[in-house]
């Protein structure tokens, strides 16, 4: 979002000169209040613009996360869920292929299932653990298979069932705990006649809305309130360092390349200090704490790590809520600033051969290229003949080798 606009609906006409303008810029901008209104968003529209984008960087291999951030009653879970007659985000993507669905919520920072059932649903609180290379997950976290959209359809309608909801001043049945909808989408297929695997995660966090504290509530709604608030606080801190350090890594890089073309050496010193490097004066990384709070480290890898993240800012068209909608868009344009390094999720043999593959092929090329322009020392060339198909029988040998290796892992699985 770009403009002079105001929440009052003034324009770019009569400003008084004592109010600041305050200018964001975001990819999308959505006006979903009136639907009679000519520039009303619908949730297709919305869908065509992030969905479609989504579904298409996990049949790529990549994985991705959505989640929506904003004010209590200004549109999140209306975005994420829906409603029956106009389904949000999560229903229209669970409606295009097989998934293995999970469904968490996260209240008062604790773990619940929603989708556990019979006797294991009495166990309320689940722990967090930390696979070495898998990243953060959830222990007896309950999995379900689906192979129509009916079948995921149901799943989500029961879990929205059982989350956390209550009563507050501003909305009647707003969402008190973080939830977190995960779908898996497991690919295989036959790729150079070679047999590949690439796995997808989708990340759908509906987050619960920040308030001010009413000494009015009762003790469980303020409970619940500080807990939210707490997590959407180390949300905030988390995302602010990832930005920072998104940001230094940048300026690093173009100081360096700056000074790789140049030849003076003031600008090499300036760029070793950047970088934090032996020098105790170098600026260094901030510290990530995502285990300040369970939300931010079950998101670990969609923030800052191994995923495409798209962040949806829903906001009050309310003069009542200047405050809180100024902080969103705050909040969402230090998101923007942060740098993700996505990577497909292959299956890390069928990586080893084609990249051999790529060797042999590159290795055969300079083969060619030897022989088309031929050494006057015959000896040399020979020589150098010699080496290079030694290198070329050597990778074809690993290919051969991993290839076995990876039939074999599959037959066994």
């Amino acid at each position: 979002m770009n403009g002079n606009s105001f929440l009052d609906g003034r324009t770019d006409g009569a400003v008084d000169s004592r109010e600041r303008l305050q200018e964001f810029c975001f990819d999308y901008c959505y006006w979903s209040v009136d639907p009679a209104d000519p520039h009303h968003a619908s949730q297709e529209e919305v869908f065509q613009d992030l969905g479609v984008s989504v579904l298409a960087a996990a049949s790529e291999g990549y994985n991705v996360c959505v989640f929506a951030y904003g004010q209590t009653g200004s549109g999140k879970t209306h975005t994420m869920m829906g409603t029956p007659d106009s389904i949000g985000l999560t229903p229209r993507i669970c409606q295009v292929c097989q998934w293995i669905i999970i469904f968490l919520e996260i209240y008062n920072e604790r773990v619940r299932d929603l989708l556990r059932r019979g006797e294991q649903k009495k166990r309320a609180s689940l722990r967090v653990r930390e696979h070495p290379e898998k990243g953060p997950y959830v222990q007896d976290l309950s999995q379900h298979v689906v192979s129509d959209c009916k079948q995921a359809m149901d799943l989500l309608e029961e879990g929205i069932a059982n989350r956390i909801t209550a009563a507050t001043h501003n909305h009647d049945a707003s969402s008190r705990s973080h939830a977190i909808f995960t779908i898996q989408y497991t690919q295989a297929i036959l790729e150079n006649n070679l047999p590949s695997e690439t796995v997808s995660k989708i990340n759908l966090v509906d987050l619960a809305g920040s308030e001010r504290a009413d000494p009015h509530y009762c003790r469980d709604r303020l409970t619940e309130g500080s807990n939210i608030n707490k997590s959407l606080v180390t949300l905030g801190i988390v995302i602010s360092a990832l930005a920072q350090n998104s940001q230094m890594s940048s300026s690093c890089q173009s100081i360096n390349s700056m000074a790789s073309e140049g030849d003076g050496s003031t600008v090499g010193s300036h760029s070793s200090s950047l970088s934090g490097g032996g020098g105790g004066g170098g600026r260094r990384h901030c510290f990530i704490p995502y285990r300040d709070s369970v939300l931010t480290w079950l998101l670990k890898d969609s923030l800052g790590g191994n995923s495409k993240t798209i962040m949806i800012a829903t906001v009050s068209p309310s003069i009542n809520s200047y405050n809180e909608t100024l902080s969103t868009l705050r909040y969402a344009a230090h998101a923007r600033n942060i740098v993700n390094k996505p990577r497909v999720n292959e299956d890390a043999n069928v990586r080893l051969i084609r990249e051999l593959r790529e060797e042999i092929d590159r290795l055969k090329s300079m083969l060619l290229s030897f022989e088309m322009q031929r050494n006057p020392s015959p000896s040399l060339s020979d020589e150098r003949d010699g080496i290079l198909s030694d290198i070329v029988l050597q990778n074809e040998l690993k290919v051969t080798y991993n290839q076995r290796l990876g039939c074999k892992k599959i037959l066994i699985l």
